[in-house]
């Protein structure tokens, strides 16, 4: 399938491994110049390197931490010198804190406010207008599983990510008559180290090992798997084309069936 991406400028955030890298190589992949950032520097040379090994493209890189606007703002300033303009956006980042209610502070709802919330906010805010300028954009939200069925101990996640989902819904009928979509991905259970860490936080509080709760995860997939994180990465690159210029403002979960929900 042609997917008309060729020469498209797209940034994704969070993206020196996990979801985040298999995205960046499935753009490389379609011939885009592709932009990465994460707060290690040796994983994103580390993954630079891949990516130019297998793809013969060699991404700009930059570090950035998402929860500091500063940041944001300084590694976007180099990004519109080198490249001029994005034409896609995911909006991608690490997970906050596990925890109940209880277990969790005022500066732990700060932190994944700025980290999950507004870091989707502030990009957004500065590629949009050379979206509407050359009238065509895309951009595509990260989220998780749990705007649509909360997932137990992940009350920050469970909280902020429908904020970006009622954020997205919400731009979308904005900017739509510019020709520029926006879309939430939502992944269920999917092999990162962010699934093994919850894995392995889990399995000492209930006295058991992570290979049993990654094995019970999986129990509850319909596929009776976990995700890979390049099949993430196949419905981005899709809602990031042409092919998709009439979907927006949706979620889409990728998720083995696990949702329960209907809708």
């Amino acid at each position: 399938m042609e997917l008309g991406l060729k020469g498209k400028t797209v940034l994704i955030t969070a993206s020196s491994t996990g979801i985040g890298k298999a995205i960046a190589e499935a753009f490389a992949e379609e011939g885009c110049n592709v932009i990465i950032c994460s707060r290690s520097k040796d994983k994103l040379i580390e993954t630079s390197r891949e990516i130019k090994i297998k793809y013969n493209i060699e991404p700009f890189w930059g570090i950035c931490d998402l929860g500091n606007q500063k940041d944001i703002e300084n590694f976007y300033q180099v990004i519109n010198k080198q490249f001029g303009k994005v034409d896609i956006l995911v909006n991608n980042c690490g997970g906050p804190v596990p925890g109940f209610f209880s277990d969790l502070s005022e500066e732990d709802w700060n932190n994944a406010f700025k980290q999950v919330l507004m870091s989707v906010v502030r990009f957004s805010y500065l590629v949009l207008p050379g979206m509407i300028e050359q009238e065509w954009g895309r951009i595509i939200n990260i989220t998780s599983i749990a705007v649509k069925q909360p997932v137990h101990n992940l009350m920050l996640s469970n909280s902020l990510r429908a904020g970006v989902t009622g954020f997205a819904k919400s731009l979308s009928n904005e900017v739509g008559i510019k020709n520029i979509t926006v879309n939430n991905v939502a992944p269920g259970y999917t092999l990162t180290h962010r699934l093994y860490e919850l894995a392995v936080n889990r399995a000492k509080t209930l006295g058991i090992s992570h290979e049993e709760i990654l094995a019970e995860m999986s129990k509850d997939v319909p596929m009776n798997r976990l995700a890979g994180p390049e099949e993430i990465a196949a419905l981005v690159l899709f809602l990031a084309s042409q092919k998709a210029s009439y979907i927006t403002g949706t979620t889409i979960q990728v998720d083995g069936g696990s949702t329960k929900a209907i809708f």
